[in-house]
């Protein structure tokens, strides 16, 4: 089988184009079991996204929320918001990606009435129950919108129109009078999260500090355990520590190093820590890692 990995910067950004200028819009049949480590890893797009799980159950950390999805039920995602799934068994995930311009010109009034106050809202996603009228009509819509995906290729306009059907009853239903300034804030708070994951991205050879990580983004280190913990559910150098191990990983996949070397490289001062954290973390040493990558 197949793996696949989703695609960043060092921003988390996903650097895969969704859809093109002309026609802004991807539908992509997605398995979470089929990506690495059974994990669609953390990233974040201007577009907006809405899912069905379709089997199993999808556990979605999404900004500083942790979601468990059942069969059935879908998600919608603001647009800029961090988010990554993870499946402990094959979980089929259909999901479309797309442009807010798909829905209207940036300029027109509709943009500005109807979509951007939901962008600019402080509500990060919206879960679809089949249980409740309002969002079983958008799951029903969803298929529908999946379904045209698959088996009609003449099918922009259709689409168009079933996506201003969703998010007219989205928007009818969403509580946009919540404080616009909260969300500005997890916007400022995610912002500098992604600059100190950067900065862990260019120096994780390096011996680094708590102190160095907070002082990249001009914060304390109090407020650096905050962001990383609010947002990844983790501490910077526990995030430190899984960068270096799956920098780690790719080097024991495509070169001939030994572990040793392999551990220096990844900034790990001492190979026998470098194993114990290995096998916690992929649940198989460095060696088993290799034969069976190759």
């Amino acid at each position: 089988m197949s793996t696949y990995k989703i695609t960043t910067d060092d921003t988390l950004y996903e650097t895969v184009q969704h859809g093109n200028s002309k026609y802004p819009f991807a539908y992509y049949p997605e398995d979470i079991w089929q990506f690495d480590f059974h994990r669609i890893d953390w990233h974040w797009h201007h577009e907006l996204e809405f899912m069905i799980v379709t089997e199993g159950s999808a556990l979605c950390l999404v900004g500083t929320k942790q979601l468990e999805l059942p069969k059935g039920c879908g998600l919608f995602i603001n647009s800029g918001i961090l988010h990554r799934f993870e499946a402990a068994s094959s979980t089929p995930i259909p999901n479309i990606v797309f442009s807010p311009l798909l829905l209207a010109p940036e300029e027109s009034l509709i943009y500005e009435k109807y979509v951007l106050p939901v962008i600019n809202s402080s509500a990060i996603c919206q879960i679809f129950d089949p249980q409740v009228p309002w969002q079983n009509r958008i799951l029903q819509i969803l298929l529908q919108t999946f379904a045209l995906q698959e088996c009609d290729e003449k099918n922009e306009l259709q689409t168009a129109q079933l996506l201003l059907q969703i998010w007219d009853i989205l928007f009818q239903h969403l509580d946009l009078t919540a404080d616009s300034g909260k969300s500005r804030q997890l916007t400022h708070q995610q912002a500098r999260l992604q600059t100190m994951m950067q900065y862990i991205h260019d120096h994780y050879r390096d011996d680094l500090t708590l102190e160095e990580i907070a002082a990249s983004a001009s914060v304390s280190k109090s407020s650096a355990l905050h962001i990383f913990n609010k947002f990844i559910q983790m501490p910077p150098v526990t995030y430190l520590i899984q960068y270096r191990l799956t920098q780690a990983a790719g080097q024991l996949h495509i070169t001939g190093k030994s572990v040793t070397a392999i551990a220096e490289d990844a900034g790990f001062a001492n190979a026998g820590y470098f194993c114990r954290k290995f096998r916690q973390h992929y649940h198989m040493s460095p060696n088993e890692y290799r034969r069976k990558r190759t």
